[in-house]
């Protein structure tokens, strides 16, 4: 058996990803047919959002126009940068499709893993998520963002909610978490059963009732996604309709394509805070290119886009239209278009979608309290 070079784990992903063995060893499927209503989003479009269990049932609810609910979580901890953004694009989309949102604020995990700051933890999740979410597109009616370690005001939905991460527990095993984790510890125990209440809390009577639910993640998140779909179906005061996930490719870091985005690493992403002159040091200095060792062989060899971060950020975010991005490709392959000349355009892509962006942020503060009701 061929020896895996990478590892996936909601702590940790390292080495070259193979999509095709990734879905393999999670027991993904391909996502392949989709509402056309999908193509107006390049994620989907291009193949960005790449896996998938039990799509079907969601598209089906979207094709009858009936009731869903969409739930993601946030880890409030460092940057809002471009691989957040593709989650929270998602968000907005199905916001626009119709969905109830269900935002979990997953901060009693990021106390146990990451920083013991609570106040610090609430203040990030605002100022640096949430406030993006809004300036993205995000709308408060249609919305229930919330923080695990306060889940509400309402006694009675805050009772259901952390009663039901209690119950849950009976119906998993420590072997169960050793086998999806690996090692594990008390804190990622409770962590993980407190996101198995976020995925399907939605259902209790005290919220919505029985509804089916899409949970779109990054591929690390799937460990979170197998244990809550495995135990919903044997905790029997429910009945539970079974979730459904989307799986998103890791957006790469500035560093190369088999990189991940840090926020514990400045210099491996684009924050939605970013300044132009930031920017455009960042993409200058520490994008990865594609391109050859001399302006010579590169006009006579040509580019690999494959491999180029600036190709792939155009490809997943900032060249909306198909027939451009591939005029893009065809250049770069054939040495007709420098690597200089493909950062150049997407630093005024990323630039102009700043400006805007940040002067929507400044609207969105104005907005927060229609969102946090805690």
């Amino acid at each position: 058996m061929k020896k895996r070079t990478f590892k996936v784990t909601p702590w940790e992903v390292s080495g070259k990803i193979d999509y095709d063995n990734l879905i393999s060893d999670f027991g993904l499927r391909p996502l392949k047919f989709l509402p056309k209503v999908f193509n107006k989003l390049p994620l989907f479009r291009r193949g960005i959002v790449f896996a998938h269990r039990d799509f079907k049932r969601i598209a089906d609810v979207i094709e009858d126009k009936k009731k869903f609910v969409m739930m993601t979580g946030l880890m409030p901890f460092g940057k809002f940068h471009f691989g957040h953004m593709a989650v929270a694009n998602q968000i907005v989309f199905y916001q626009s499709l119709g969905a109830k949102i269900y935002l979990a604020v997953a901060d009693v995990e990021a106390y146990n893993t990451r920083n013991p700051d609570m106040k610090e933890l609430r203040e990030t999740a605002i100022e640096e998520y949430l406030t993006n979410y809004i300036a993205l597109g995000l709308k408060p009616n249609n919305c229930d963002f919330y923080f695990q370690s306060q889940r509400s005001k309402h006694g009675k939905k805050a009772n259901a909610y952390y009663s039901l991460a209690n119950l849950l527990a009976r119906h998993a095993t420590f072997n169960e978490f050793k086998a999806i984790y690996g090692e594990i510890s008390p804190g990622k125990m409770i962590s993980a059963l407190l996101q198995a209440s976020d995925m399907l809390h939605a259902q209790l009577p005290e919220f919505e009732n029985p509804v089916p639910i899409i949970v779109p993640v990054g591929a690390d998140q799937d460990p979170h996604l197998r244990l809550a779909r495995d135990i919903s179906q044997r905790i029997k005061l429910y009945k539970f309709i079974q979730l459904s996930s989307t799986y998103l490719k890791f957006i790469p870091g500035l560093k190369g394509v088999n990189t991940k985005m840090s926020s514990s690493d400045s210099n491996s992403y684009i924050a939605l805070t970013d300044s132009p002159e930031t920017v455009t040091t960042k993409i200058k200095k520490h994008a990865f290119s594609g391109g050859r060792g001399s302006v010579t062989e590169h006009r006579k060899l040509g580019g690999n886009p494959d491999v180029d971060v600036s190709f792939q950020y155009l490809r997943m975010f900032f060249e909306p239209n198909d027939k451009k991005l591939k005029k893009i490709e065809d250049d770069y392959k054939s040495g007709a278009l420098l690597t200089s000349e493909l950062k150049e355009y997407l630093i005024k892509k990323i630039n102009s979608f700043l400006d805007k962006h940040q002067k929507a942020r400044k609207d969105a503060r104005k907005k927060l309290k229609k969102f946090i009701y805690h």
